[in-house]
């Protein structure tokens, strides 16, 4: 294959061989979720089996299998098999784990023991990674005047609201685990990844939905009066009969 690039030959051998860190990049970020969960107490999140059993076969650190789920988290990963077979043949996964490969049934059992747990610890890191991002302020003038706004009242935000949505979008996230689990069980692989297919592309919806919903959260920090709206930056809810926000306008 003359005048193409060719790649390595597959029986060479090296003096020095390559190591996992020089293929995972500075800014890759497994070295992100790797930081999160080492600083994370895993005791006091109530995750279970965080401390090692006197007797018996020794078992995976629960921030071992904590790094490989958040890590399907991210890339849209929810079967425990998938993930068994992404820690076998993915660097990445490999550099998170430390080339440990937990079978499907560990996964799968961690999964089903720490839900609550889980679920805290992936919204923590989802905010964690929005903090990263630039925030602005808003400056608004305000007299007495009311004026019906373009902003619809579902684009008018505050912390509660917020609040309420996060929440139940953690719920999205616990009937995510469960029915990932429910698809482990089927028999039938054209049905499982028919299934799989669908739990994807929920998750994905959800996981922007939160996203957007945690800069949201971070913008309001910054907001005068509590308040964000997204159609139109000036208008704000009001105490009145209309469908509408009630636009603040300047005399």
């Amino acid at each position: 294959m003359s005048g193409f690039i060719e790649g390595a030959n597959r029986d060479q051998t090296t003096l020095f061989p390559e190591c996992l860190e020089d293929w995972v990049s500075e800014d890759n970020l497994v070295r992100v979720v790797d930081l999160f969960v080492n600083d994370l107490d895993l005791a006091s999140l109530g995750f279970h089996r965080h401390a090692a059993a006197r007797t018996g076969r020794p078992g995976y650190h629960p921030a071992v299998l904590l790094k490989l789920f958040i890590y399907g988290y991210l890339n849209r990963i929810p079967s425990s098999r998938r993930l068994e077979r992404e820690a076998g043949r993915n660097v990445e996964v490999m550099w998170l784990t430390g080339r440990l490969v937990p079978d499907h049934k560990t996964i799968a059992d961690f999964r089903r023991e720490n839900g609550p747990a889980i679920r805290r610890t992936c919204a923590e890191f989802v905010e964690l990674c929005r903090r990263i991002g630039v925030l602005r302020g808003v400056c608004v003038a305000v007299d007495g005047s009311k004026f019906k706004a373009v902003n619809n009242r579902d684009r008018n935000f505050t912390k509660a609201k917020i609040a309420s949505r996060l929440a139940h979008l953690e719920q999205e996230v616990g009937r995510y685990i469960e029915e990932a689990e429910r698809a482990d069980r089927q028999e039938t692989g054209e049905a499982r990844a028919e299934k799989i297919a669908h739990l994807t592309s929920r998750y994905h919806r959800v996981r922007l939905e939160m996203d957007r919903m945690i800069t949201l959260r971070r913008e309001l920090e910054t907001a005068p009066d509590g308040q964000i709206s997204l159609t139109d930056p000036d208008a704000r809810a009001m105490a009145t009969r209309a469908q509408h926000s009630g636009h603040v306008g300047a005399a």
